[in-house]
């Protein structure tokens, strides 16, 4: 009875670490976003620490709550978004280290996750009784509608691969996929289809954090900050905090399942530096994979709109992704 209550500490503690370690890193690799995205524009741009400095001047702000909001929706939403954000780093494996809250079916738990995140923020927008909020949510709806399908394609797809070509672990376990790499498990066809998947879960990484073209819910120039417009003092901070969490989330959920090298397994060696050498490396690789899908996308594309965003998941990313099933399926079904 001790060592189940001492092993139920021991994961809150390291839970809770975690988390915390998530949120600095999250607002780091904002800044860090920021600066790389100036500076490609030729700018000078904010200093690397001005979204901590942002939620620290909105922390000291008064929440306002329209007359016209329904009081409990418009305050709960940015909450529980935030909750729900943060719930999905316990179940991504960092380096060689176990995921907090591992499960058998991690990916579809995730999956669920982030559109329930985004669900939760439209909700806020509705609450809030202002029609511009109403727009920015309902083209968060359309959104999130539109990219599901391709990003359940990718996770059923992956482990259909993981139990057919026989992979240690459970199939819908992201544990699976950092533990052996799916790219040794295919063969030449299964590689075009791999690349298939992993540029439709590239694509679906702008609509997932609302950046560059898909920055369509919140678009500053059209609809003056969309589903957020009527938020302010914490309630605000807690929505910036969302934000930069959902782009470091499917970031680092596109790292474990497509990124998974670490040390420890090229070597076949375990030990204290190695499991901390690999922690880093981890989260490394989740900023190189940030900068690149979602920085360099953002600076390099235009913002679509709705119904060109709706359209592009609907029939080009989701055709992408049956493409790379397709062809995982000749490469499972003929070796």
């Amino acid at each position: 009875m001790t060592s189940i209550f001492f092993i139920l500490f021991l994961k809150i503690f390291v839970g809770l670490a975690l988390l915390a370690l998530v949120v600095a890193l999250a607002l780091l690799f904002d800044g860090a976003d920021r600066v790389v995205h100036a500076r490609m524009q030729r700018r000078v741009g904010p200093p690397l620490l001005q979204p901590v400095y942002d939620i620290v001047k909105l922390m000291g702000k008064e929440n306002i709550v329209p007359r016209r909001a329904s009081r409990f929706f418009f305050t709960l939403a940015p909450w529980l978004a935030l909750v729900v954000t943060l719930m999905i780093f316990l179940y991504i494996p960092v380096g060689s280290a176990r995921a907090v809250l591992g499960t058998e079916g991690d990916m579809i738990l995730i999956v669920y996750l982030l559109a329930m995140g985004a669900l939760v923020m439209a909700i806020g927008g509705f609450a809030s009784g202002n029609p511009i909020a109403n727009i920015g949510a309902g083209r968060e709806i359309t959104l999130m509608m539109s990219y599901e399908f391709p990003l359940a394609m990718v996770i059923s797809t992956l482990a259909w691969v993981a139990y057919r070509s026989g992979m240690p672990g459970p199939p819908f376990s992201l544990e699976t996929f950092a533990s052996v790499s799916v790219w040794t498990a295919v063969g030449e066809v299964g590689d075009f289809g791999l690349m298939c998947l992993f540029l439709s879960l590239a694509f679906v990484v702008p609509g997932e954090t609302g950046k560059g073209p898909m920055d369509i819910p919140e678009a500053k120039t059209e609809i003056l900050d969309g589903l957020i417009i009527e938020y302010s003092g914490v309630n605000l901070a807690l929505l910036k905090i969302t934000f930069a969490l959902r782009s470091f989330a499917i970031s680092a959920f596109m790292t474990s399942l497509f990124v998974p090298a670490s040390l420890a397994g090229l070597l076949g060696v375990g030990g204290f530096f190695i499991a901390v050498f690999d922690f880093l490396f981890f989260w490394v690789k989740v900023f190189v994979v940030q900068m690149i899908f979602v920085t360099l996308m953002r600076t390099s594309f235009g913002r679509l709109k709705i119904w060109q965003a709706s359209q592009f998941y609907v029939m080009r990313v989701a055709g992408l992704s049956v493409t790379g099933m397709i062809l995982l399926s000749i490469d499972i079904m003929t070796r």
